[in-house]
């Protein structure tokens, strides 16, 4: 409820498995909306979670913490051997697997390398001004021409309405207001422009990395 700041309509105890089971799935499906993840997608459910399964808790909580804490500096190639053991006919069949916790050490590495900006920020961190203000006035140019006026990039474009514009501009298409929030309300509001915007962002081949809209 903190992290994804929403309400959620459950028992804050609850007595018997059948009320727990009830409220997991509740919470669970809150947490797969507030990730956006599809049902295939996730590596738990609310039967492992209520048999205190261990992997599938560690599985969502990894998720929960990549997606509200990007940041976070979670160790790479975490991973744990797990056993099955089978019934069969002719009795105990076991098969041994290796499970990965946190992303593969290549994947990260692959990822890793520092762009313009990460050199920006620790680098030379007192230039950031100077191309915080060159970016405005790229922005204002294009903007400007709806009557629109960008004086701070950290609260302007929060809430992704100047950013849907800006990509409207610069692509020269005219979005349909009905596909966005003009005046969002809230921050599921928020949420939807700033998806909106990385969606077109990606269609458009301008965006091949990931970016929490969060």
């Amino acid at each position: 409820e903190n992290l994804g700041s929403l309400k959620l309509d459950v028992d804050k105890i609850a007595l018997t498995e059948k009320k727990q089971r009830q409220k997991l799935s509740v919470i669970l499906e809150a947490v797969a909306k507030c990730l956006q993840l599809e049902e295939s997608q996730l590596k738990w459910s609310v039967e492992s979670i209520l048999a205190k399964d261990l992997l599938s808790t560690l599985h969502l909580l990894v998720a929960i913490a990549k997606h509200f804490e990007p940041t976070l500096a979670l160790p790479p190639n975490v991973q744990v051997e797990t056993i099955t053991i089978e019934t069969t006919s002719r009795g105990l069949k076991t098969s041994n697997a290796v499970e990965y916790i946190t992303e593969k050490k290549e994947n990260i590495e692959a990822q890793s390398k520092d762009d313009a900006f990460d050199e920006l920020f620790i680098c030379a961190p007192d230039k950031l001004d100077a191309v915080k203000k060159a970016l405005l006035q790229f922005v204002d140019q294009h903007v400007g021409k709806l009557g629109l006026n960008v004086k701070d990039i950290e609260s302007q474009f929060s809430d992704g309405v100047i950013l849907l514009l800006l990509i409207g501009q610069l692509e020269g298409y005219f979005l349909n207001l009905r596909n966005f929030f003009l005046t969002p309300a809230s921050t599921m509001e928020m949420l939807h422009n700033v998806n909106l915007a990385l969606e077109l962002l990606a269609e458009g081949g301008l965006l091949n990395f990931p970016v929490n809209s969060e």
